[in-house]
């Protein structure tokens, strides 16, 4: 069981509705801000397609996920995570049911969804980029991300 901002579960699944826009995301930053720590996958409950928005706006902050292939909670692998953490409501539900089975920590990040955005292209890439954003700042929170020291 994972507890605490300090410390680090040995694997984390993130999990949302489609696997092509949050959850992604989240393994992304996951992995960019604990590198080579932290075994770290994402699913969806449904199969999604691949979000050109979501590898743009990644890139902006030197996340490449420009290879990520959406995956459904059926099609991984590896079940033996220490730390479920669902991005949307359905995920949330078979996150639990998941959990249910085995001894794995869920925890629930009301994450929105920036695919609602209406807009311009700009309008609609401001909204992934505040998703990026908010899922950068509950990461760190959560996992007690330190900057690195400087030399």
């Amino acid at each position: 069981m994972v507890e605490g901002p300090d410390k680090l579960p040995s694997s984390v699944l993130f999990a949302c509705s489609l696997n092509a826009v949050r959850s992604p995301m989240a393994e992304g930053l996951m992995k960019q801000l604990f590198p080579f720590k932290v075994y770290v996958q994402s699913a969806g409950v449904h199969q999604g397609t691949t979000d050109p928005f979501v590898a743009a706006v990644m890139e902006e902050v030197g996340a490449d996920i420009s290879d990520h292939e959406p995956r459904t909670f059926e099609e991984i692998h590896d079940s033996s995570f220490d730390l479920i953490i669902s991005l949307a409501p359905e995920a949330h539900h078979h996150a639990l049911e998941m959990a249910h089975t085995m001894d794995i920590a869920v925890e629930y990040w009301p994450t929105p969804d920036p695919t609602v955005e209406m807009g311009t292209r700009d309008q609609r890439l401001d909204s992934y980029r505040r998703v990026r954003e908010m899922l950068t700042q509950r990461i760190k929170q959560r996992f007690g991300w330190q900057p690195p020291a400087s030399m």
